[in-house]
């Protein structure tokens, strides 16, 4: 057998081998079922904001914020009590492109000097499932103020406390998902054919518990 064939062969016998090992499916996570009842402190290293919009009618980019604080307050007993408020700085705009996120800062988009920070402020939920929910409030960004809905998902809750300080404790956590049009908020650069006005945002959150 040439060194070719020998080669070939090898090769041949790690894929059969490890074929199945590649193809298995991955085991299921399984989220704490803990209370998520009380207040908590968003924890920033484990939260994320994401965005994701159109490009040049060709494919989605997605995009993220690297800076996020806030509190959120669950009561699922009675939900007029659940409260929660988010601030980002908007010049923490991250897309893995230093001259494009420099672009976006500028006064043609975010304009981040003029207006620093986008917030939410909620004003109610509305349980819509044991675990999912609708969460109504007010978004501003770019200086303007208008009402979103979020989806809101409960992922887990419960007492972690292997982790170190200021990390560990009891910790509960959200996806909250909805789709805006920037140019509601006068953001109108590169419309229709350049950028997409619709932009769809998620919101990865875990909390500490106060």
């Amino acid at each position: 057998m040439s060194a070719k064939q020998l080669t070939t062969a090898l090769v041949a016998a790690a894929v059969l081998v490890a074929g199945p090992a590649l193809a298995a499916p991955a085991k299921h996570y399984s989220f704490l079922n803990g209370n998520p009842d009380g207040s908590y402190r968003i924890d920033p290293q484990h939260t994320n904001v994401l965005f994701t919009i159109g490009h040049v009618g060709i494919t989605e980019f997605t995009g993220r914020f690297d800076q996020i604080s806030g509190t959120y307050t669950f009561d699922a007993q009675d939900p007029a009590k659940d409260r929660v408020r988010i601030t980002i700085p908007a010049g923490s705009i991250n897309t893995d492109f230093a001259l494009r996120d420099q672009h976006l800062r500028s006064k043609e988009f975010f304009d981040v000097k003029k207006y620093p920070d986008i917030t939410f402020v909620s004003s109610k939920y509305v349980p819509a499932g044991k675990k999912t929910g609708d969460l109504y409030g007010n978004l501003s960004l770019h200086g303007v103020t208008k009402p979103v809905v979020f989806q809101v998902r409960e992922l887990g809750a419960g007492n972690v406390s292997y982790l170190p300080k200021p990390w560990g404790g009891y910790l509960s956590g959200f996806v909250a998902t909805t789709t805006i049009h920037r140019s509601d908020f006068g953001m109108d650069a590169y419309l229709p054919e350049g950028l997409s006005n619709s932009i769809a945002i998620k919101v990865e959150v875990e909390g500490i518990k106060q």
